[in-house]
Order: structure tokens, then sequence, then C-alpha cells
């Protein structure tokens, strides 16, 4: 019955970002065509701050009809292994699935004298802890890429944590940092403008729109492959046979060659799984974060 009505109204999915980061993007393409296939108004909602905690306790408050989710990435099951969270991401959470998995770029501001890679490793080992990286925000999956870009290089920098990742490209264009790691889908235009200069990219092969730069691989850092991925929750308590008609609906959006296509142009790649798998993954990659965390000795800045 539940699967015959939902859904029944207009649905929202939070973002407990700002607008202009890669979430926000995501969000965007899925509502959109969640709003083709349903004929229903589909909004996106933008809940930032608290490192993700403000727009999560928004979705934790909503009623669990299927009406309401949420849209996030690794930052959910990371925030809580560096502050105490009024939550728990993986029990307070109904995990719908994946919606997409984006590699990682490594970018500086043109005014840094580092051409490549191995200019950058050398600049930052010769000026330890006075190149300031630029992070979405503290325990995000750009700030952790930092620190795991530190412990496989030995090298020591200042993160500055912002409310997102489109505050912290505004302000690498603008020089008041230096570096910052973050999805291809946030910075393609900007490297091709010539506003910021891209030093590598994770993943196996180099990206399309981007091919003049190397892989981490291709730099000698093959240890360097931290992805992030774009995943949608709902209330715990929201009927199974709403959360399998989405999970049913996200895998058909998702095999879709034209959905794909505007994913690829971004940097990303389609990411369907089950509310098991995703379970799975999450726990996964609490353990793998954990490690790092410890390893970096990282602590949240107030």
């Amino acid at each position: 019955m539940a699967q015959q009505i939902y859904p029944t109204g207009p649905i929202r999915i939070i973002v407990p970002y700002p607008p202009g980061g890669s979430n926000n993007v995501v969000a965007r393409l899925i509502s959109q065509k969640l709003n083709e296939s349903w004929n229903m108004q589909v909004v996106v909602d933008n809940r930032p701050g608290g490192n993700t905690i403000i727009g999560s306790e928004v979705l934790l408050k909503s009623p669990a009809d299927g009406h309401t989710m949420m849209l996030t990435s690794n930052s959910h099951v990371i925030t809580n292994l560096l502050i105490p969270t009024p939550y728990d991401p993986l029990k307070d959470f109904a995990p719908v699935g994946t919606i997409a998995i984006s590699e990682n770029v490594l970018v500086v501001h043109p005014s840094l004298p580092a051409k490549t890679l191995r200019d950058f490793i050398l600049l930052a080992k010769s000026k330890p802890g006075q190149l300031n990286c630029a992070s979405s925000g503290a325990g995000s999956p750009t700030h952790l890429a930092a620190v795991m870009f530190e412990i496989l290089t030995d090298i020591k920098m200042q993160h500055i944590p912002y409310k997102g990742g489109g505050p912290a490209i505004i302000d690498l264009i603008g020089g008041h940092v230096q570096l910052h790691f973050n999805t291809p889908i946030n910075l393609i235009s900007h490297v091709q403008s010539g506003k910021l200069r891209a030093l590598a990219i994770t993943g196996e092969k180099r990206f399309s729109n981007l091919p003049q730069v190397p892989t981490f691989a291709e730099a000698s850092m093959p240890a360097f492959d931290l992805k992030t991925w774009f995943g949608v929750f709902v209330p715990v308590g929201t009927p199974k046979e709403v959360i399998d008609k989405l999970s049913a609906e996200f895998a058909k959006i998702l095999a879709a060659p034209d959905f794909a296509e505007k994913l690829d142009k971004l940097g990303m790649s389609p990411m369907a799984s089950s509310p098991d798998k995703f379970t799975a993954l999450m726990k996964s990659e609490t353990v793998t974060m954990a490690k790092v965390i410890k390893t970096g000795k990282v602590k949240l800045e107030q």
C-alpha cells in the first residue's frame, strides 16, 4: 500500500552544506530526476553548519514518511569520530543508498611556485606549518584528505576549515589560503580558467575534462586514493516499502546513460547500492577514517 501511494506530497532533500558545493550539485541533479519521474515537487534545502550536525538534526526531527531525506557525504560517519554528536550516524538514520562517488583533486593558488606534485611536497617540507590548507569543514572528506596527504608525505600544513567547499574555494581563488583538496565538480572551471592550478587527481586514469592533470599514482603517490561518496538517508522508522521504492528509483536514475554522462563531466561516477551495502560501506569508512584521525592526531577546531 505504501509503495502505491508514496509520494503523496512535495519531497525535501536536506543538504547539510551551503550552496555551491558538490553535495548541493548532486542533490539538485537527483531532485530534477525525481521530479521528472514522479511529477512531484522536489526541493533542496541547504542547512549548513555544525560540521553537518545542524542538517542532520533537521532530518532526525522530520516525519518518517519518506518525504524528507538528506543527501550527504563521508562527513556523516567522520564528524562523531572527532566530537560528540547528538546522534549515532549508523543507528539513528535509515540509509537508502549511495548515489555517486568522486575523485579528489589537489589544487593550489597560482602564486605558489610549485608546478608539480613533487615541487609542492618539497616546498611544503621547506615551510612546515606555513602553508594554509582550506577544507570544507573540520572532519570533512576534504580535511581528512589533507591529513592523509600529510601522513604519506611527512609534511605539516595549517588547516583552515570553512562551512562548505564553496566558501573555501572563494578564499583559495582570492589567495587567502594556498591549497585545497576537493572534488573535480567544484574545481574544473577554475582550473580551466587559470584561477587555480591542479597538481594531481585520484583514480586509475586521468580525468577527461582535466587531461593535463596527472593522477597521484603517475606522480609517484599511488597510496593516496581517498574518494568522496554521496548517499541518501531518511529518518529511522520510515516504512521499508518507502525505502525500497526510493532505492529502486535511485537505481533506475543512476542506470540512465544521460545521468551517467552528467556525472562523468563532473568527475563523478554513478554508485548505486542497497541500504545494506551502504551500511557496510559506512562501517568500513569509519574504521579507515578512525585510523587516519588517530595517526594524524586530528582534533576538531572550534
